[in-house]
């Protein structure tokens, strides 16, 4: 890897905010706004696409509202510089330990999604982790993001996984950092605002939705320069021809459950770079995840978009890194909306933290600037938070006092 081209951004992000991030600011002040304003600015149905979950959205909230309650003692007296936010994950250098999460048809809230999300992320030198599921291709993601492209892999158990494997041997060809087995999805479920809005699989548009859209040029402007999302990364399988309906009734077809351990194990003989499993919440999960040689856990619970019931992931955030105790590396997601957050998360015990929901109000809001002017948010609200509670590194937050009395502690 060039490592000038790595070192002039994340230079860059250390020397401060830049003045285009300062003007931003006086109208998107923090990623609460961002979301407020995307719900203004899109269509009820791509608003709802992007910012619900399963059920009432109680799981939601629920990750938002444990962070929230996480809180970490300051101590004054001594005047520190701005502090650093680059970090070392698997061997390669980024600019702050915020990444984008893989979310699958991002171009439904905003179409072109997947290119200005990776786009983004390759400015910045974090980590794009592809969906399976998105509207852009691995071998397009590696162009757009070569420096910090990731895959995340759903299960596609038919013929032994034959479109699983090839889909990690393209995502090898092309240099793709990372490979994140996704764990959490054992079965489908109804996420409510979505069905509510007319959001069906293949996508289609009703009256209703065109309506909405119709109330909102720049997403039609938009949409009609990029269109429907495709699924990019099964053409390949499904035939260059086929309809998005046969292609959705493809895919339904190939995929299906989430992964076993024999199945991880399988991958893990055929992947050759870092290994994270997706959707651990339980330290018994951590453990066999790291007997088998993976390289990374990611503590999520899928934003509250599979199961209502399951706990916060910062409260279970703890257990798992304990279990781990320094074996694999710890990431976490769900509910992520500030640098704060991302520090309370580091500081209990993460290596590395992604967002999602917070780049798709980026994008609702601002349209193609939203996801730097969102990475720029969150990393200069790092530098506030460990700065405010006397942290000159993301080490020395996981030492200051931290109240979390919803920690979920399993005997």
């Amino acid at each position: 890897m060039n490592e000038k081209v790595m070192d002039a951004p994340a230079a860059a992000v250390q020397a401060g905010p830049s003045e285009t991030f300062r003007e931003t600011l006086r109208t998107y002040p923090t990623i609460y706004h961002l979301r407020e304003c995307a719900r203004r600015r899109l269509p009820g149905f791509a608003f709802d696409a992007g910012d619900g979950g399963v059920g009432a959205d109680k799981g939601v909230h629920r990750n938002w509202n444990a962070l929230d309650a996480v809180e970490l003692m300051p101590k004054y007296g001594v005047t520190r510089g701005l502090p650093p936010t680059g970090v070392e994950l698997f061997g390669q250098r980024y600019a702050a330990p915020i990444g984008i999460a893989p979310m699958g048809s991002p171009g439904i809230v905003w179409p072109h999604a997947d290119e200005l999300l990776a786009q983004a992320a390759q400015k910045a030198r974090v980590p794009y982790n592809l969906s399976t599921v998105s509207g852009m291709s691995i071998e397009e993601a590696a162009r757009y993001a070569p420096d910090v492209f990731w895959l995340q892999l759903y299960r596609f158990p038919r013929n032994e996984h034959a479109i699983g494997f090839d889909l990690a041997r393209r995502a090898a060809a092309v240099g793709a950092k990372v490979l994140v087995m996704t764990l959490d999805v054992p079965v489908r479920t109804t996420r409510t605002r979505e069905v509510l809005s007319g959001i069906s699989s293949p996508f289609r548009f009703t009256p209703k939705m065109i309506a909405q859209a119709l109330s909102c040029p720049s997403y039609c402007t938009s949409f009609l320069q990029h269109g429907i999302p495709r699924f990019a990364n099964f053409i390949k399988y499904a035939g260059e021809n086929v309809g998005l309906n046969e292609m959705s009734k493809f895919i339904q077809g190939e995929s299906g459950g989430a992964f076993t351990w024999e199945d991880v194990a399988r991958y893990r003989d055929v992947w050759k770079g870092p290994l994270i499993i997706k959707g651990v919440m339980h330290p018994e999960d951590a453990e066999r995840a790291i007997a088998l040689g993976c390289e990374g856990i990611q503590v999520s619970n899928h934003g509250g978009r599979q199961m209502e019931g399951l706990p916060a992931t910062i409260d279970v955030l703890p257990g798992v890194a304990a279990a781990a105790n320094g074996r694999a590396k710890i990431l976490f997601d769900s509910g992520v909306r500030s640098g704060l957050d991302v520090v309370r998360a580091m500081a209990l015990g993460a290596d590395f933290v992604l967002a999602g929901k917070a780049f798709l109000w980026g994008l609702g809001a601002m349209g193609a600037a939203g996801p730097s002017h969102t990475l720029e948010l969150f990393i200069d609200e790092m530098r506030a938070a460990l700065g405010q509670i006397g942290a000159r590194t993301f080490e020395e937050a996981r030492k200051v006092p931290i109240r979390h009395n919803a920690a979920f502690r399993i005997s």
